[in-house]
């Protein structure tokens, strides 16, 4: 089997490119560079462009014309980003992944795997979420992720496209190997801002104290990447049988299952780490929820997919791999 992977350069991308060689499923790697490392990409083959270069994917597929199908891993994913900059966000996560599918289809792929989002959800107070929760975005980045998979599910249900939306909850760790991980050095999500603070001796801000939850802080379901990345595998392994008995996009939770809300969070990095952190308390930010953690019952039942690594091993992959990428960037 052979794959292409928009994004293969990023974060989530070539952790999947490195766990789909490692079941011996071929990859091929699309990817801008916009915000993916060309050091992830180059171990395998990799066409440096954008996901709505027509041409470009003709040669893709007449080059690989044993692809069978596209994993679709490129977008832009900073929730604070998306509100000051929206048209951006609706161009790259909508209108350029409508023409990515259009291209696929027209090159005779018509098996698409879709990088997805649990922001896609109306807020929780914390609890649990299944795939019947209500889709109610909080963002434009959330918004952007709603509409495409809208869009999607209508072009599977008018031509011969199958497909399968993964919405991830909150990722984290690095691939155990170190063969790639989280490459920004100005990170957005929790973990990463609590590895900056670390390191830099700067306070740690929990964004909002007042939320309905147990402690006051938001609620998260922290997944580790690797986990992610198996549950790709066996969607691609399992593509034609989940999608089989359906006409419309097959939708699918990929969370940890566990709700950890923020102050959570801090203490079990301290734990990890053996040291304290300073930490603030902080006004809500603009796009925030509650949260909420994922009910992984579709994901077991159709991918056979149970998460298996903790939130301390995502802390521990991560800063094993924060060693590694600080030597990466100061090699640039």
């Amino acid at each position: 089997m052979k794959v292409l992977i928009t994004g293969g350069a990023g974060f989530i991308g070539s952790t999947v490119a490195s766990k789909c060689v490692d079941a011996g499923i071929d990859v091929v790697i699309l990817d801008n560079l916009l915000t993916g490392r060309a050091e992830f990409a180059h171990r395998f083959p990799f066409y440096c462009g954008d996901i709505a270069d027509e041409k470009l994917l003709d040669r893709i597929f007449a080059d690989h014309p044993d692809i069978v199908a596209t994993v679709h891993c490129a977008a832009l994913i900073v929730v604070g980003d998306s509100v000051s900059s929206p048209a951006r966000y609706y161009e790259n996560n909508v209108s350029k992944s409508l023409t990515l599918v259009s291209s696929v289809l027209r090159n005779g792929c018509e098996r698409f795997l879709f990088s997805s989002s649990a922001a896609v959800y109306a807020p929780s107070d914390g609890g649990c979420v299944d795939e019947h929760w209500r889709i109610a975005p909080q963002s434009p980045y959330a918004h952007s992720k709603a509409q495409f998979e809208t869009m999607l599910d209508d072009i599977v249900a008018a031509t011969g496209l199958s497909a399968i939306s993964l919405r991830y909850f909150n990722p984290v760790g690095a691939d155990p190997e170190l063969r790639s991980g989280p490459a920004s050095a100005r990170p957005t999500h929790a973990l990463g801002k609590l590895f900056e603070s670390y390191s830099t001796g700067t306070p740690f801000r929990v964004t909002g104290t007042d939320w309905p939850t147990r402690d006051g802080s938001g609620v998260r379901d922290y997944v580790h990447v690797w986990d992610l990345a198996d549950a790709h595998v066996r969607a691609l392994e399992r593509f034609d049988r989940v999608t089989a008995d359906s006409s419309r996009m097959t939708v699918v939770n990929l969370g940890s299952g566990r709700g950890t809300t923020v102050w959570e969070l801090v203490h079990t990095f301290e734990n990890v780490l053996g040291e304290d952190v300073d930490v603030v308390a902080a006004d809500r930010r603009t796009g925030d929820t509650a949260g909420a953690y994922a009910s992984n019952d579709r994901a077991l039942r159709l991918l056979g997919w149970v998460p298996t690594f903790t939130l301390e091993q995502g802390i521990e992959d991560t800063a094993r791999w924060l060693v590694v990428r600080a030597h990466l960037l100061n090699s640039v």
